[in-house]
């Protein structure tokens, strides 16, 4: 099975059709048809149901999708890697990031960086915990930011220099939205959204064993996408501060949890991990700005 093959079922999956990814690809249609055939043939499985004037991916071509997209993915970075071995001023890092008002002070330190190595070339995933931390598992990233304690075992970690804070958004007309802050006892009844992640961990410990008295209405990965449904009078949402519009005429108000609950913001990487010179210099220079190595680092 060749890279370059996978590329191919990658273009032809992504446009869904023979006739465009040959176009793009620039190879003949022919050509591009028998590659997939091959493909099926060393698999000994269909990977695209054909149609009139379109194809579309079978359980067997998700399945190689997945997996093809890592491979290429991961072939790609370290071609990268290597390509700027001897180039101390330039070169890729890849980030994976959580939902965090704090990716600020991370923004800032990659605009001091590029000011000093303009050949930097920076790529950036979102997700969630699991997410990020699959991804720098499979070596596709060079560091990840979450909004979690990093498994001290796997990872060595740089702290931010402030935690975020959990706060409640509402429609800015309910009268919750006259409190300055936002108590247990208020959320009992209410429809509240929260990430699956926050929900289990973070508003669990905030409850102090009582969150069962508490209505998960449901879960979100993205505040934005949950900030909607609030708008829309579907429920109440728990997420960080500093993720959503609320200011007049957001139709929102926001308000902090009390006791106040924080969350820290870790950076972080895989311990002996060999990082290409720019990815190196970046850490030197963040762990300088902020305060020294932080915790178990290696």
């Amino acid at each position: 099975m060749e890279i370059r093959t996978l590329r191919y079922f990658l273009a032809a999956a992504r446009e869904e059709n023979m006739t465009r990814a040959a176009q793009l690809l620039h190879v003949t249609q022919p050509t591009l048809s028998k590659q997939i055939q091959a493909l099926e043939d060393e698999l000994g499985k269909k990977l695209f149901e054909r149609h009139s004037f379109s194809i579309t991916l079978t359980e067997e071509g998700m399945l190689l999708k997945k997996r093809a997209e890592d491979l290429v993915n991961m072939v790609d970075k370290i071609a990268g890697e290597f390509r700027s071995l001897d180039d101390l001023t330039g070169g890729d890092i890849y980030f994976g990031l959580a939902e965090s008002s704090r990716i600020r002070y991370l923004a800032r330190e990659i605009r001091d960086f590029k000011s000093t190595c303009p050949g930097l070339r920076y790529h950036i995933t979102s997700g969630d915990t699991e997410q990020v931390t699959e991804l720098l598992d499979k070596g596709l990233l060079d560091f990840a930011v979450l909004a979690d304690e990093p498994n001290a075992m796997k990872y060595s970690f740089l702290p931010f220099p402030e935690a975020d804070t959990w706060v409640l958004a509402m429609p800015e007309e309910h009268p919750l939205s006259e409190k300055d802050s936002i108590k247990f006892d208020d959320l009992i009844g209410l429809p509240l959204f929260c990430s699956a992640q926050g929900w289990q961990r973070d508003i669990s410990r905030w409850c102090g064993g009582r969150l069962d008295e508490l209505h998960l209405e449901g879960s979100f990965r993205l505040s934005y996408n949950g900030s909607i449904f609030v708008r829309e009078g579907l429920g109440f949402l728990l997420t960080l501060d500093g993720l959503l519009n609320s200011g007049p005429n957001s139709g929102l108000a926001v308000r902090p949890l009390e006791p106040r609950l924080k969350t820290g913001i870790y950076l972080i990487w895989k311990k002996h991990q060999a990082f290409t010179p720019i990815a190196k210099s970046f850490l030197d220079k963040i762990q300088s700005s902020f305060g020294g190595k932080g915790a178990a680092v290696s």
